[in-house]
């Protein structure tokens, strides 16, 4: 069975990436295959397209780590031919060809059921990067005594930054976002932010080991220097979600947060997260946390993912990608 897919080759030490038409390989015990619908651009699709190690397993490679659409072959008594599904995360778009392809094979156990009142289309502009972002949220109000403050969220305007503004703003939270893109300062406003902080300012007096308590949590999806100032600043049994390095993998701070205030650090993984948490927050975007993405997510087809790719790496994205895919 052939299809399409966007294939990453390395050739002399540098990566590139062309629409190919590939051969599917037969079904094997236990798995399906999907026929791609929508998938999604994420982060860390980029990195795996430009060849940055510890990515991908192998090239030449197929990246994309979510996918949405319908089961085409099925040896899993769970799944039959035509059924809705999403599937993201785990060795999806890493060791396993991925979403930037009309066809995946995947384990059954990799794969949910589409929801009730979710589209495949509404499922891709969550994605891996929603699906982070209600881990976060989910994960910071069970884990903190009082969100009477305000919630303090890192590149609002990335996938899961925007997400996570949207959604706190739905659960009526006062949301605090933290920007390198003041200009940008109108679409987080009417995502539902009631402040915006240019990073550049956050960051422009020194790190102390406790600052100012000013916020319930934080959602933190860059990392490094600012991952240290938010801790400094969650007040009393507060907590914050950390889930991306992409300002950095070290961070610093004193033990005063943890110690004086019961402040908590939660790390969030949700490629790698249980199946049955994946279920729990896809229910929750169907149901209470449905959210309306349309005006902060942008739908390309495959032969436009390179320019995609090159302005999430540049930090130019604004909201989601979603690519849509056609027949075989």
């Amino acid at each position: 069975m052939k299809y399409k897919a966007y294939l990453v080759e390395e050739i002399d030490s540098s990566y590139s990436g062309s629409i190919k038409e590939l051969e599917m390989p037969n079904i094997e015990p236990g798995n399906v295959i999907i026929k791609v619908h929508y998938s999604s651009l994420n982060y860390k699709d980029a990195l795996a397209a430009t060849g940055v190690k510890g990515v991908a397993s192998s090239y030449p490679f197929v990246p994309g780590i979510d996918v949405a659409g319908e089961i085409l072959q099925s040896s899993s008594q769970n799944f039959k031919i035509g059924d809705k599904v999403i599937a993201t995360g785990y060795k999806l778009g890493m060791s396993v060809y991925g979403g930037f392809g009309q066809l995946v094979q995947v384990p059954e156990k990799w794969v949910i059921p589409l929801p009730n009142n979710l589209t495949l289309l509404n499922s891709m502009s969550l994605g891996t990067a929603g699906l982070t972002a209600g881990a976060c949220v989910k994960k910071i109000i069970d884990a903190s005594s009082s969100l009477n403050n305000p919630i303090l969220v890192s590149g609002a305007t990335g996938g899961v930054g925007s997400v996570a503004v949207n959604l706190l703003s739905k659960l009526d939270f006062e949301v605090h976002a933290i920007t390198g893109k003041p200009n940008e300062a109108e679409i987080l406003k009417k995502m539902g932010a009631s402040e915006i902080i240019d990073r550049h300012k956050f960051m422009a007096d020194p790190v102390k080991p406790l600052d100012k308590a000013i916020y319930s949590a934080g959602i933190d999806t860059v990392g490094g220097d600012i991952l240290s100032k938010m801790l400094s600043m969650i007040s009393s049994h507060g907590s914050v979600a950390c889930c991306g390095n992409v300002g950095g993998m070290k961070f610093t701070s004193s033990v005063f947060p943890f110690i004086l205030r019961g402040v908590s650090l939660i790390g969030i993984d949700s490629a790698e997260s249980d199946i049955d948490f994946k279920k729990q927050i896809w229910s929750l975007f169907s149901g209470n946390w449905s959210l309306n993405l349309d005006d902060y997510s942008k739908v390309v087809q495959l032969a436009d993912i390179e320019n995609e790719i090159k302005a999430i790496l540049n930090g130019d994205q604004i909201g989601r990608v979603v690519i849509k895919h056609g027949d075989l």
